[in-house]
């Protein structure tokens, strides 16, 4: 039976094509996904800076399991553990703080960082002019920077440094041995670097040196071991993420989305594959009733299928593996591209997603074709040769059963997003899938729903399209599983990408009319030189026809309250400037006691984590700081915009740039806009780094920061859509040629090619209508209860411009894959095409 599925394969290439390009692109797909959650797993940065030692001792970069999303310092005390520890030749301290070279008060250096001396070893970098620095009023520049920036040995050179625009001396130049592609570098003394960055003796990072002959490997776990619970050790690929604070918390968010993309894929490519493979066993009937009818058995065209599967689908998934990676690698470009996690963490694609991505494509390939031949092998030999010609036999318990799993589940998640889960990043996890599952369990059942709405629709659609009309009835009721292949991914395609872009709609909706609700400023000054010094808010304070104005720091937290950590966003203000700024209603307690150890919260918040005003409120900063503010002010509860506030001051001490990055400004009543936005411009002025921006360009960051997967959950649902897109252009492609000889006779007896494609075209609205209707009513699953929670409201957030445009393009899919094949066909003489064999 293996050289008779050979020889089938050899002499049916194009009845092949479109299962082998389902499972090749499939397998792609699924492939691809799975480099991303590898690349997800294993975190790997290139250590670049720290390219210099094998080993770095830094920070614990996490908190009961979560991500911190700031750089936590190490105590000066872990250094003597470290250099104690055998076999340690070297340990070298690292600082790192914003620090900006400042020409003509324009900064020069994009991303540049300042450092202490000693942790020029960790690169290394060596001084080919100069010497080192050794008075705090001194600086070496590395090279780059100093040709950027004009400056040389001996010459002034003006920085801002934590806020503060000071003159330094610039000691030496340095250069890289290495070659690494870093960030500009800007070294200070280690008692300067100390006190710029108000470590207070702490260090980010120490690199370590082997004693030589000493194993890196076994040297990296012996001082993991003694740093266990003070310090993370990191070794090989992962030593960049010492540079990289708070990265970490992105591998969740790759991993999940990863996950939750992979699994669709894997059930999109179930889907593809079985209707395709469906629609050849279909076509291919008289084939199988003759080979039944000589004396083969069930089990021969059992194993002849599998064995035509198994060759195809082994051959497209190692034609996959290159374009399985240049997908993957495309799709993390998108990922890096928006924010969602860092450039410098690589992209990895091993044996292990190969492999899995393999797997799956052949086993659902390979069940596909046990759940599609089984008819087909099973049926008697008499049976079989009387079925051959229209396939009118569907139902089994099996594929009711299935149907009925994939709707039970589908209307699972349905419930459980609209009942149990709570706006977070979690409800589209719910939300997402429900209509994938209904759609396929809609697409199982499709055949006896197809019949029961032609038959409704058959009199109207007569009484409508006369002839062409009353043949694409005929048609579709005495062939109604034909018509149901074409309906079946046309549904899916619809379902999902009707519910998911209007699940994305809805989010960024209900984000940005909350945040901006939220937000009272007219203007917001942003720093790219690392942050705000402490006077800077004054003196926008002062400035005629400001109204109000704060500082505001941004971070992400953890409240230890209700028996466990709760991820929190927290914002740190000014108590002077909050009122004016931010939409504070239903004020209780004084907000004007916000300084020091104190927080404010909603007082849903306050109610959920069982405090009241007076109270400490224990929390955890984003760099893993504890502390237990005292609870001074509460406020109405915006659901959508859940943070702590706490002084701006504060907060700032513990995030990554140690100061706050953005200053809201209010503008007073009747203030004339002209004369504001010049004063405040004369003050950006003198503020290197500092942009001026509205209210609008705040509420954008944070629709960024919201809905940072925005693009890149587009980019992999337009990838999956596409798949779905194209298994229907093979559908129907497939399924016109089949009918050559069909439209051959037609026109032997008297039918014009007209008349023909007239049919066709209404055959092909008969398929759109009843794939519209499935399809809207699986994307409701998602839309409803997602829309529900986010919104209060059953209706999506968005243009109807995006439903008209998925049904258009699923209009132009199903007539141009269907009319424009038969048209090519309809130029070959009737005679010729009629005695084409089925």
């Amino acid at each position: 039976m293996w050289m008779l599925a050979l020889r089938t394969l050899k002499f049916r290439k194009v009845g092949f094509i479109a299962t082998f390009v389902a499972m090749f692109l499939g397998a792609a797909i699924v492939m691809a996904c799975g480099g991303l959650m590898e690349t997800g797993v294993r975190m790997a940065a290139p250590p670049e800076r720290l390219a210099g030692v094998p080993i770095v001792v830094t920070g614990q970069q996490t908190h009961d399991s979560t991500a911190l999303t700031e750089r936590n310092r190490i105590d000066a005390g872990v250094l003597d553990t470290v250099k104690a520890v055998p076999g340690v030749a070297a340990a070298i301290t690292d600082l790192s703080f914003p620090a900006t070279v400042v020409t003509g008060g324009k900064p020069v250096g994009t991303g540049s960082a300042g450092h202490n001396w000693t942790s020029a070893g960790l690169t290394p970098y060596t001084l080919t002019q100069g010497a080192a620095p050794a008075r705090g009023d001194q600086v070496v520049l590395d090279s780059a920077l100093a040709a950027d920036s004009g400056a040389s040995v001996g010459s002034g050179v003006e920085l801002v440094v934590h806020g503060t625009d000071r003159k330094f001396t610039v000691s030496g130049i340095a250069r890289q041995d290495t070659g690494q592609k870093t960030a500009p570098a800007l070294f200070f003394s280690d008692a300067e670097a100390q006190q710029l960055a108000g470590a207070g003796g702490k260090f980010d990072s120490i690199g370590v040196v082997p004693t030589p002959g000493v194993d890196a490997s076994g040297l990296g776990k012996a001082v993991a071991s003694a740093v266990s619970g003070k310090a993370m050790v990191l070794t090989g690929e992962r030593r960049g993420l010492a540079d990289l604070p708070g990265t970490l918390s992105s591998q969740q968010t790759v991993t999940i989305l990863a996950a939750i993309f992979g699994s669709w894929a894997v059930l999109i490519v179930m889907f593809g594959v079985a209707s395709t493979l469906g629609l050849s066993l279909q076509q291919r009937a008289h084939e199988m009733a003759l080979l039944r009818a000589i004396g083969t058995t069930s089990r021969q065209v059992r194993r002849m299928i599998l064995g035509e599967t198994a060759v195809l689908s082994v051959l497209a998934t190692a034609l996959a593996i290159a374009p399985g990676y240049v997908v993957g690698k495309l799709l993390y470009g998108q990922l890096t591209g928006n924010g969602v996690v860092s450039k410098e963490i690589v992209f990895h694609e091993g044996w292990i997603p190969i492999t899995v991505g393999a797997v799956a494509a052949i086993a659902a390939a390979l069940g596909a074709t046990m759940f599609a031949g089984r008819k087909a092998a099973k049926t008697k030999p008499i049976a079989a040769l009387a079925e051959s010609t229209i396939q009118t036999r569907w139902f089994s318990v099996t594929r009711l059963l299935l149907a009925l799993f994939f709707l039970a589940n589908g209307v699972a998640l349905s419930v459980i997003t609209a009942t149990v889960m709570t706006d977070g990043p979690t409800l589209a996890s719910t939300a997402g899938p429900a209509s994938v599952l209904f759609a396929i369990g809609l697409a199982l059942l499709a055949p006896g729903i197809t019949k029961a709405v032609v038959v409704a629709l058959s009199w109207p659609v007569r009484l409508v399209t006369g002839l062409s009309g009353y043949l694409a009835v005929r048609n579709a009721t005495t062939d109604n599983v034909r018509m149901a292949g074409a309906v079946a991914p046309i549904v899916l395609l619809i379902g999902i990408a009707t519910g998911t872009l209007y699940m994305q709609s809805t989010e960024d909706h209900v984000s940005a009319k909350s945040y901006a609700s939220n937000v009272l400023a007219d203007y917001v000054l942003d720093s790219s030189t690392g942050g705000f010094g402490p006077g800077v808010v004054g003196t926008v304070r002062a400035i005629p026809g400001v109204a109000g104005a704060s500082e505001l720091a941004s971070s992400i937290g953890f409240v230890d309250a209700a028996g466990s950590g709760t991820t929190m966003d927290l914002r740190g203000v000014d108590a002077q400037g909050v009122e004016q700024t931010l939409a504070l209603d239903s004020l209780n307690g004084s907000i004007d006691q916000l300084h020091g150890d104190t927080v404010a919260l909603s007082d849903k918040q306050a109610e959920k984590f069982g405090v009241r005003i007076g109270d400490q409120l224990k929390i955890h900063f984003g760099d893993g700081a504890a502390a237990a503010p005292r609870v001074v002010a509460t406020y109405a509860d915006n659901p959508k915009q859940e943070y702590l506030l706490l002084p701006s001051d504060v907060l700032a001490a513990h995030t990554t740039a140690g100061l706050p990055e953005k200053i809201l400004v209010r503008a007073g009543t009747g203030a004339d806009a002209g004369q504001l936005q010049s004063r405040l411009d004369t003050v950006a002025a003198s503020v290197p780094g500092t942009k001026i921006t509205d209210r609008s360009a705040l509420s954008s960051s944070n629709s960024q920061i919201q809905q940072i997967l925005v693009s890149s959950n587009y980019t992999i649902v337009a990838m999956i859509v596409g798949y779905a897109a194209i298994t229907v252009i093979n559908t129907l492609v497939a399924v016109t040629r089949k009918r050559r000889s069909e439209f051959g006779l037609q026109r032997l007896t008297g039918a014009t090619r007209a008349q023909v494609l007239g049919m066709l075209s209404v055959e092909g609205a008969l398929v759109a209508v009843i794939a519209t209707v499935l399809g809207t009513i699986a994307a409701a699953t998602t839309i409803v209860p997602y829309s529900l929670v986010k919104a209060d409201s059953p209706l999506p957030q968005g243009s109807i411009g995006i439903y008209l445009a998925i049904i258009g393009g699923a209009l132009a899919l199903i007539f141009g894959a269907t009319l424009f094949p038969s048209w090519r066909g309809m130029r070959t003489p009737p005679i010729e095409t009629a005695r084409t064999p089925a």
